[in-house]
């Protein structure tokens, strides 16, 4: 229930920000920040709220920490949607968004792929054995870099509780996104990736080999929120409508979960 309850508490807060009766606010653009990996459920999802509220949503999308960062240095985003807590955490901290408005609506799974043409199979969850077996002599397992990509931080975690990292050490392909990630593994240039579910379903490119366990990493979930020097009526009614029920279901879509 708890999940619930944020959700229409946010809603309520937000309702004096969010057109009724069927009126558009019209003529603002608002600038959202969001994770690579929301890509397409974003866009979607502003280009369905402009046609109801006339309300032009351009979007920047990139690893959380650079939009984290870019934030905090003053850029004047309306909304960020991150791909972890922690750099939400870090933005609360700083004052730098609205913390009241923070909401974790919806989820992600982590899985671990491979190009479409490869022939061998994993266990789930997969063994060190199979995964050195997958990577040969030289092959490259791609991720988000762990020091600052929420994608590649839960990859670590997942990796080290399954007992995996020193299996995949010396063999990573480091990126600034997870989106840079499947790239390598679409094209071949990486003979594994572990990459969010949603992002696996985008490319015929590549295949799922295993799904890591839940409880191998920390929970995948996006925290959106109001960023404190830019808030409006257009960022809060937008907001609403990524928590409401039309918008949600936008999310499921592309195989997020709610929360």
């Amino acid at each position: 229930m708890r999940p619930l309850i944020r959700l229409l508490t946010l809603l309520l807060a937000l309702v004096s920000g969010f057109p009724t009766g069927g009126m558009a606010l019209g003529g603002e653009t608002l600038t959202v920040f969001a994770a690579a990996s929301l890509t397409e459920a974003m866009t979607e999802a502003g280009l369905t709220f402009e046609q109801s509220q006339g309300v032009a949503v351009r979007f920047s999308f990139a690893a959380s920490s650079t939009l984290a960062r870019q934030i905090e240095a003053g850029a004047p985003a309306g909304l960020i949607a991150l791909a972890s807590e922690e750099w939400a955490d870090y933005l609360a901290t700083s004052g730098a968004i609205l913390p009241e408005t923070r909401i974790s609506a919806v989820g992600n799974r982590l899985v671990l792929i491979a190009p479409s043409d490869a022939e061998f199979t994993l266990s789930e969850p997969p063994t060190a054995a199979e995964i050195t077996a997958a990577l040969g002599p030289a092959g490259r397992l791609a991720l988000g870099d762990p020091a600052h990509v929420p994608a590649g931080i839960y990859a670590r975690q997942a990796l080290e509780s399954l007992g995996l990292w020193p299996a995949v050490a010396a063999h990573l392909a480091l990126t600034d996104n997870v989106r840079a990630a499947l790239t390598l593994v679409a094209r071949g240039e990486a003979a594994l990736g572990v990459v969010y579910a949603t992002d696996a379903r985008l490319t015929a490119q590549v295949q799922v080999l295993a799904t890591l366990p839940r409880t191998s990493h920390a929970p995948i979930t996006y925290p959106f929120a109001i960023v404190r020097d830019s808030d409006s009526a257009e960022a809060r009614a937008f907001l609403a409508f990524l928590a409401s029920t039309e918008g949600l279901a936008i999310f499921e879509r592309f195989g997020f979960a709610r929360n």
